[in-house]
């Protein structure tokens, strides 16, 4: 065995990569499509839509009867963890001590965790636009009321996913759509400016996302998308452009999913599964391979449970 796999299959290492994995995750690819835990690559979860909606079971049982069962069915759908897996390569000439091969090893977990991190972020987004479709004009001028309109929306939105207080509410601006919301004249109006109780200094209010939560039904939390992507190919010049931009979705999400809950969206993880550190060597002799493995399955589970807005400031 070389040093580098006997490092690799070390448990801390991969206790390591692991948590490097866990605090890379983009806190909006785990807002719009929180983790869920599964025991198996394959398996079965509930799936809402229009024609099959949440319903709360009936939990009396009379006496020698049967309770009602909380199963899966034809209707419901299939999770498929896929591998995923990226490469971190480290020349034989780099190997000098074991304890620099370590660190090196820790370092090429960091990077890909963050990378992962990135792509993953990118195709929640995706999943969950293609999944809204083109959504609904909102125009924001002076004389709009954006908490209106959300608010209203919220509670459509707890009306569709029908799980009561155990269901919570998000809201996820795109970067101009945040811009436009925190400008307007009605939001800025909310947000007091005073003085300080020895009239020394002047406090200032700004609508932070964590303060626009308040100021809406419910107190959901509210995240700010900032992911770029550049559509264009390599030796063109380049367009980078905010993935939602003008877009703000709103809808029913759970801290902790569960395969049967309402949730808006979910990510399937194996359990204990995610970045898995290894290693192989290249067919040439010279350079040692760290290998990063995972498996997940981002999943749009009840496409009902969102609305996306659009929005201009005229």
């Amino acid at each position: 065995m070389s040093r580098l796999s006997s490092i690799s299959s070390n448990p801390t290492l991969r206790q390591f990569a692991q948590g490097a994995a866990q605090s890379a995750i983009m806190p909006v690819a785990d807002f719009l499509a929180p983790t869920v835990e599964v025991a198996t690559s394959v398996g079965r979860y509930k799936v809402y839509s229009e024609k099959n909606r949440f319903h709360i079971p009936d939990t009396i049982r009379s006496l020698g009867g049967r309770a009602s069962e909380l199963r899966f069915d034809v209707t419901d759908a299939t999770y498929n963890c896929e591998p995923h897996a990226l490469d971190f390569p480290v020349d034989n000439l780099e190997q000098l001590e074991e304890s620099g091969l370590e660190n090196m090893l820790r370092e090429g977990a960091v990077a890909v965790a963050e990378v992962a991190a990135l792509a993953h972020e990118k195709a929640v987004i995706d999943a969950a636009l293609a999944a809204v479709g083109a959504g609904t004009g909102k125009t924001w001028n002076a004389a709009a009321d954006p908490v209106a309109d959300i608010d209203t929306t919220i509670l459509d939105v707890i009306k569709t996913a029908k799980y009561g207080s155990l269901m919570g509410v998000g809201i996820l601006f795109g970067a101009t759509a945040w811009k436009i919301f925190k400008n307007q004249a009605s939001v800025r109006g909310r947000f007091v400016v005073g003085s300080s109780k020895a009239g020394t200094s002047t406090g200032l209010a700004v609508p932070t996302e964590s303060l626009a939560g308040q100021m809406f039904v419910g107190t959901p939390e509210v995240r700010t998308s900032y992911m770029i992507y550049d559509p264009t190919a390599e030796g063109v010049a380049p367009a980078p452009a905010f993935l939602l931009d003008t877009a703000v979705l709103i809808f029913a999400r759970k801290a902790q999913p569960t395969r049967r809950d309402p949730s808006f969206m979910k990510t399937f993880r194996l359990m204990g599964q995610y970045m898995v550190p290894g290693s192989y060597s290249r067919d040439d002799g010279r350079v040692e391979v760290a290998k990063f493995d995972w498996s997940e399955d981002v999943k749009v589970t009840n496409v009902e449970a969102c609305v996306r807005l659009n929005i201009s400031a005229t």
